[in-house]
């Protein structure tokens, strides 16, 4: 005999028997036992939550002989047709493939013809939102005034899709995802009677990785099953066969990520690769992990609402204490991105790899959470000492304290008068500063709008900020490239630029020449 798949054999027969649906269940026992049965019945909700398998259950209670407190006894000739698929009392119809105007007015013309036995002919159409427009127009007569012996039950994962007309006649009933407990419990009701020895960690993980569908959780453990037959299934077994990573590995991750370490996250994923987990899977269930640790930050009392070990708890509120709120706030939106991106993307590793850059690296971002993560890093660096003055080699050196800022003293000049003639390319520049940097990017403008302009040795501009974040910020590669872009554009010359911060703890105007005012530029600052 043909083996059957796990989530066919097991395919609930009775009421008593479905999982996770106890409101329509019950609600729809005391309507056959009150004998208060409805014409038609919209059955609403996700993939794998019972929805067709509680209409072919109803469909074997209202031509029961022999009802038990509303559900089919299982045993009457009524019941055994239609449990083996053939009755014709019950007819199933895909409105994916049948989703014309012909098909409904075949149902239509068979509607006339009363049941052969039994009391009711009921007419399951699966996936009812295929129908075509003209489909259920020609439906809606018929649905709503059937024969007293037809009921209709339309089964649909998008109710958003049928017509007004269609829902009103209906009554509908949503069936909820079903939770990890309840999965986990039939799953172990499932290895059992298949005489399988199975973790409960494992199928815990599994009940998880079924998204509250109960099919797709079946499927997943007969997958693992067959992977390793006549073995013991456990955790790691598990995490082998559906490509996951285990969450002690997101806590390795993380660790790197709050030392910066981009070698070792690079590595850390390589290694995830190379055992074949999938990425898609890894993204989403890192998520997940984030999700947990931002709860546990949140509040005290989230112990109930995560489903983990008392072991995994203890080691995930260590890592919660690792970061504020925010960041990890930051790092959730960051991957939530991803995974939209990731889906259909050819070069997923590559998009992971830039993800994880990105939570190593907050300057790479220009939004307001960055931001926060890069000033929290400089509140560390300040409170262990550390200096956060960032450079590049064509910036000036550390001047001893008293010592004349550009270089002027040496030359026998007061630092506060201003050198025999200023380059013509740089007075263009101050002359225009103001309109030029109108042109920048966003944050880069509003940062710049603060800068002062002196000169320093060798007839350099200097753009001088005040505020460490401000030239840490416009201080680098791409935003010295951005602004002598501008300068080129405006003045035809390339002029040579240094950003420094005021670190000699006096006034702008008691430590460097201000050009600005000495070539009597018009300050004229444009609002956004």
């Amino acid at each position: 005999m043909a083996y059957t798949a796990l989530y066919r054999k097991f395919r609930p027969q009775e009421f008593e028997d479905v999982k996770g649906q106890e409101h329509i269940v019950t609600t729809l026992c005391n309507q056959i036992k009150a004998d208060r049965i409805g014409h038609a019945y919209l059955f609403c909700g996700t993939r794998g939550t019972g929805k067709t398998t509680v209409a072919k259950i109803f469909a074997k209670a209202v031509n029961c002989s022999q009802p038990i407190d509303g559900s089919p006894c299982g045993t009457c000739p009524s019941c055994r047709a239609i449990q083996e698929g053939n009755s014709m009392n019950m007819i199933e119809i895909d409105a994916a493939s049948n989703n014309g105007v012909d098909n409904i007015r075949e149902i239509r013309e068979e509607v006339a013809y009363s049941p052969a036995e039994g009391k009711y002919k009921v007419y399951i159409i699966d996936e009812v939102h295929m129908l075509s427009m003209g489909a259920f127009n020609a439906l809606l007569k018929t649905l709503e005034e059937p024969p007293s012996y037809v009921i209709f039950i339309l089964a649909t994962t998008e109710a958003h899709k049928i017509p007004v007309t269609i829902l009103s006649r209906c009554q509908r009933y949503d069936f909820r995802r079903i939770t990890i407990d309840t999965i986990s419990e039939r799953l172990m009701e499932l290895t059992v009677a298949e005489q399988v020895q199975a973790q409960e960690k494992a199928l815990r993980y599994i009940a998880k990785a079924g998204d509250g569908s109960m099919r797709d959780a079946i499927s997943l453990l007969d997958r693992c099953i067959a992977f390793y037959l006549g073995q013991e299934l456990t955790y790691d077994k598990v995490l082998d066969v559906l490509g996951a990573v285990d969450s002690q590995v997101f806590g390795r991750m993380l660790r790197l990520i709050t030392e910066r370490d981009v070698a070792g996250l690079i590595a850390a994923l390589d290694e995830m690769m190379i055992q074949g987990r999938e990425p898609g899977q890894f993204v989403t269930d890192f998520i997940w992990y984030l999700r947990n640790l931002l709860l546990l930050r949140s509040s005290d009392d989230m112990e109930e609402v995560l489903d983990v070990s008392s072991e995994h708890l203890n080691e995930m509120k260590e890592e919660a204490v690792m970061l504020e709120s925010e960041e990890l706030m930051r790092y959730i939106r960051v991957f939530s991105q991803l995974s939209n991106q990731i889906r259909y993307a050819s070069q997923k590793r590559i998009l992971i790899e830039i993800a994880l850059i990105k939570l190593c690296k907050p300057q790479m971002e220009e939004n307001l959470e960055a931001l926060t993560a890069r000033i929290g890093e400089l509140e560390k660096k300040i409170e262990q000492g550390v200096i956060a003055y960032k450079s590049n080699s064509n910036a000036p050196k550390e001047k001893d304290a008293g010592e004349a800022p550009l270089g002027l003293r040496e030359k026998g000049m007061d630092p506060k008068v201003l050198p025999k003639a200023i380059p013509e390319e740089v007075q263009q520049v101050v002359t225009n500063w103001r309109s030029m940097i109108q042109g920048m990017p966003g944050s880069l403008r509003t940062f710049l709008k603060g800068a002062r302009l002196s000169l320093g040795k060798e007839n350099e501009l200097l753009i001088i900020f005040e505020d460490e974040l401000a030239e840490s910020y416009v201080n680098t590669e791409e935003h010295r490239q951005e602004i002598s872009d501008a300068i080129s554009a405006k003045t035809g010359k390339e002029v040579a630029i240094q950003i420094i911060k005021n670190e000699s703890g006096q006034e702008f105007a008691d430590t460097y020449v201000d050009i600005e005012k000495m070539i009597h530029m018009d300050l004229v600052i444009e609002d956004d």
